[in-house]
């Protein structure tokens, strides 16, 4: 019951900072499974044989992001803010980059994932904190570029189990898509991305499940059945709590203290790679 509530509480705090902050799910879903995975008896053996925690972690939040995102689309559609053109043509390099990310997260292990994931919580935290947003310098590229843009988006979300937010809005406000529409066609390209890359952590765990290891009950290769219930069902119903609360709080100020939470858990998800 507490495992199933630790669940709850992450999705609705997952929820409230998506629609009160305007960010991914997924940057604050990993660290914390990766630390509610690692308390568990099948997180905590340490035999080759048995279930990886970071890829049960970026597979359950990946799957949780096909959920969320959904209702995260919906209102931002409602406001005619989303480039449907736009996102219908990076889609296929979104797809394409999130399944190749997807397996060859599949080939690396526990230590690396994490690694990729400090990294990625050091660069997000820093920005965050310094308020960086690049200077329009150039139009969108053609077709090729955007296959290739989406490509690049798709791989590392698929690494670090995020929607690819923290990537495409910055490329999209760099060629001068403006700020509102380039975070409602992220919202929408977190689809594609969380469905392809829980297909790809679905198979490549069934895959290696069929290889020998073991992974946890109630999982679904890698995706954590119980966890992504709960988790799907706390972010929905919290969501618009954090988007009516964005017009009621000092959100600058909030996200200076999020972007100092995230240095913190990226900095305990490194201690925990040196022990």
């Amino acid at each position: 019951m507490l495992e199933i509530a630790s669940y709850l509480a992450l999705g609705a705090l997952a929820g409230v900072l998506a629609g009160l902050l305007g960010v991914g799910g997924g940057i604050v879903i990993v660290p914390l499974l990766l630390l509610i995975f690692g308390g568990l008896p099948w997180g905590e053996a340490q035999a080759a044989s048995l279930a990886p925690i970071a890829h049960m972690a970026l597979g359950t939040s990946l799957a949780s992001i096909v959920f969320t995102s959904v209702a995260s689309v919906r209102a931002h559609h409602r406001r005619g803010a989303v480039d449907w053109p736009l996102v219908r043509r990076m889609s296929p390099g979104l797809v394409l980059g999130t399944l190749a990310g997807s397996w060859l997260a599949g080939q690396l292990s526990t230590p690396w994932l994490k690694s990729l994931f400090v990294a990625f919580a050091f660069y997000v935290g820093i920005q965050m904190l310094l308020n960086y947003r690049p200077a329009p310098g150039r139009e969108l590229p053609g077709p090729l570029g955007l296959h290739a843009a989406g490509g690049g988006i798709g791989v590392f979300s698929a690494l670090v189990g995020i929607g690819g937010g923290s990537l495409a809005v910055p490329l999209m406000s760099w060629c001068n898509v403006p700020l509102h529409r380039a975070i409602a066609s992220s919202a929408a390209m977190g689809f594609p991305i969380a469905l392809a890359g829980a297909l790809g952590f679905i198979v490549n765990g069934l895959l290696a499940q069929a290889g020998g290891q073991v992974l946890p009950p109630l999982s679904l290769g890698y995706v954590y059945l119980p966890a992504l219930a709960a988790i799907a069902l706390g972010s929905v119903l919290t969501a618009p709590l954090g988007a009516r609360l964005a017009h009621a709080l000092p959100v600058a100020r909030l996200k200076r203290l999020f972007a100092l939470l995230l240095l913190l858990l990226g900095t305990r998800i490194l201690w925990s790679l040196l022990r």
